[in-house]
């Protein structure tokens, strides 16, 4: 039985309006100072994880689902890709206004098994930054009038955000993430986004990026109403464990440890990011350092664990 975490490389993407932190505050290697995403933990086709460790390392997280669903304790007829998808985000500038398709206009319009529910902890915020998050529409004809005629000022909500926020946007949320933001999201494993408004941009070709208005104005919700998950926070010894999220379609914790704690694992498999600090893991006596940057996945199998030091971490599974 496996008993070891699966570490992963992340996937750096470049993005018209990504940054360089994704450098100076992970340490991660980027491509140019427009890398807007890291894929920390991700099987999908577009940017599949590495596995850095163990008997797996040189495989992907794709490969490690299809060979060895033991690993996540997958049904042995489970012929769906991998559920879950995660990222950090360095908006060095504003992210167009886009929206995402649910499970059902996924598979029939675009042949693709997931939509895109998501959710994100800020992890970093510039003074005075926000987020599009929802709009002003009451119905679908108001809606589509304001986008054909270009009223983004009377139709989008903007929200102040700072560090250690959280935004549940469920699929069907018309959203944005502003300039000077770094969010880690965590997702359904999906790449399908409606580009709804992109403040009329040229992108590196010379042309403006292609919208995708009609399809937007079939699956935003109308009328918009704040989804706001009821969260929950208790202490246990060193470890403060905060639930941000449970939902159809994944779970979000936040810890903060100060000193040492045994957890116990009854998920199918975990998903686990380090944001901040330092600490050692360790399974059956073998000890694993983990850093700032680090994302893992403590697969099936796995019942006990200790964690010492002092860091913070998101988690999530299905």
């Amino acid at each position: 039985m496996y008993q070891e975490p699966i570490f992963l490389k992340p996937v750096l993407q470049e993005r018209i309006w990504g940054g360089s932190k994704l450098s100076t505050l992970y340490g991660y290697e980027i491509p140019s100072d427009k890398t807007g995403e890291a894929w920390v933990i991700s099987a999908h086709d577009n940017g599949p994880s590495m596995i850095t460790n163990g008997p797996l390392a040189g495989k992907t997280l794709a490969d490690a689902w299809k060979e060895h669903g033991e690993l996540f304790n997958k049904r042995e007829d489970n012929k769906e890709a991998f559920p879950l998808l995660v990222k950090i985000l360095d908006a060095d500038d504003d992210l167009s206004v886009q929206v995402h398709p649910d499970d059902q206009f996924a598979r029939e319009v675009e042949d693709q098994p997931y939509g895109k529910t998501e959710c994100w902890y800020v992890l970093h915020a510039e003074p005075g930054a926000e987020i599009v998050l929802g709009h002003h529409a009451k119905s679908k004809e108001e809606l589509a009038s304001r986008m054909n005629n270009g009223e983004w000022d009377k139709l989008l909500k903007h929200v102040s955000v700072k560090a250690g926020d959280f935004i549940y946007v469920p699929s069907g949320t018309i959203h944005a993430i502003g300039k000077g933001i770094v969010i880690l999201e965590t997702q359904q494993s999906s790449d399908i986004t409606y580009r709804v408004y992109d403040y009329d941009r040229v992108g590196a070709d010379g042309h403006k990026r292609e919208l995708h208005l009609e399809r937007a104005k079939e699956v935003i919700t109308v009328p918009y109403q704040q989804a706001v998950p009821r969260q929950q926070e208790e202490t246990l010894g060193d470890l403060t464990v905060k639930k941000l999220v449970e939902e159809k379609y994944f779970s979000v914790y936040h810890w903060m440890l100060n000193g040492e704690t045994v957890r116990n694992q009854d998920q199918d498999f975990l998903q686990v990011s380090v944001i901040n600090g330092s600490a050692t893991m360790k399974i059956d006596g073998k000890a694993y350092n983990l850093v700032k940057g680090n994302h893992f996945i403590l697969p099936h199998g796995i019942k006990e664990y200790e964690i010492a030091g002092k860091a913070e971490f998101v988690l999530s599974h299905t």
